[in-house]
């Protein structure tokens, strides 16, 4: 019987090729550091951007470095100060993805942090939110997992769920 690459590839017998994906966490937060550890284990290259010192560890960026199309970017607090600025940066470059985490039933606070900015309307439309799947995540393990799902599904070109 032949065996399925996708099979073989799940045996690790076959190493994935992660394509030079980057996942970029914003904001030092329970979350993000499940999102970085679980994006490692997912291929990506992981950057976490903080811009308080005080909040940063030694590997944390200060500002928003170079991303090319390759680079997903979720801001994992979305009640900084920061976000504004962090964002308008952001959209500047050319990330395949954006996304700020929180609660769909309320206006994300990036849209006005962004137009107070003088952000255009169709820079800030880049912006997703809510962000991956909806599995009633709750906890930061659930809410990374929920977002890496989302993120490969996008990816993929898959609506994500248990519909093929």
């Amino acid at each position: 019987m032949t065996e399925d690459a996708a099979c073989a590839v799940a045996h690790g017998e076959v190493p994935v090729d992660a394509g030079g994906r980057v996942l970029v966490a914003v904001f030092a937060s329970p979350v993000a550091e499940h999102l970085l550890r679980y994006g490692r284990d997912l291929g990506f290259r992981t950057v976490l951007v903080e811009p308080d010192p005080e909040r940063a560890g030694a590997a944390a960026l200060a500002g928003v470095p170079e991303l090319g199309p390759d680079a997903d970017v979720v801001v994992t607090d979305h009640h900084r100060a920061e976000l504004g600025p962090v964002l308008r940066d952001v959209l500047k470059r050319e990330v395949r993805w954006v996304g700020v985490m929180g609660n769909p039933r309320h206006v994300g606070p990036h849209v006005a942090a962004l137009r107070e900015l003088g952000v255009p309307d169709g820079e800030i439309a880049r912006v997703h939110r809510p962000i991956g799947l909806n599995i009633g995540s709750r906890t930061p393990p659930e809410i990374a997992i929920a977002t890496l799902a989302g993120l490969l599904a996008d990816r993929n070109g898959k609506p994500g769920g248990f519909e093929f």
